[in-house]
């Protein structure tokens, strides 16, 4: 694949924040193209070079955070609970804004309800390979329950948790995560 131009990459970083940032103030369906065009300071001629229109940039830009999401799953699953829930919690927290507007917001602001309906079959689609059948604990239960209960109450955390503006450290919720999801599964 080859490398993108710093330019671009910079046009884009800037429109995606841009986005996040109206998505934050207002309705998703009330941010127009133009009103993307000025946070990120640039021509709404310049958006069009780089998506189709507002709903393939915030496509684009969900994309990108659930790739990277993927990126860490590949090395979490060989780690055990705690340590590795540790840079999921960093990384919600450094991208708080993102998470907080498209995840936490009580109304969505507009943003597609089927972020946090992903984000929860990735979760469970992840904690499907960590189902412990070798102790016996589980015995009786099925894996769809035990997924869903797991994913729904991991999604469900982390929506306080950002609600809730952080309250405690990600090394803190990643132990108590950790702890409660070892025990579930």
């Amino acid at each position: 694949m080859p490398k993108l131009d710093r330019r671009i990459l910079k046009t884009q970083e800037s429109l995606k924040k841009a986005v996040i940032e109206l998505m934050s103030e207002k309705n998703f369906d009330d941010i127009t193209i133009q009103d993307i065009a000025d946070r990120a300071n640039v021509n709404r001629g310049t958006i069009y070079l780089h998506y189709q229109d507002k709903y393939d940039l915030l496509d684009k830009l969900i994309e990108s955070y659930f790739n990277e999401l993927g990126e860490m799953d590949k090395w979490a699953c060989e780690m055990d609970w705690i340590d590795a829930l540790v840079p999921y919690f960093e990384y919600f927290e450094q991208n708080y804004l993102f998470f907080s507007t498209m995840l936490a917001s009580k109304d969505a602001k507009g943003a597609p309800s089927s972020f946090r309906t992903r984000l929860l079959a990735t979760f469970m689609e992840g904690f499907k390979g960590e189902i412990d059948r070798e102790s016996g604990r589980n015995e009786g239960l099925n894996d769809d329950v035990m997924l869903q209960y797991a994913g729904t109450a991991y999604v469900g955390v982390i929506e306080w948790w950002i609600r809730n503006g952080m309250p405690y450290p990600p090394k803190i919720m990643a132990k108590q995560v950790g702890t409660l999801l070892e025990r579930s599964l």
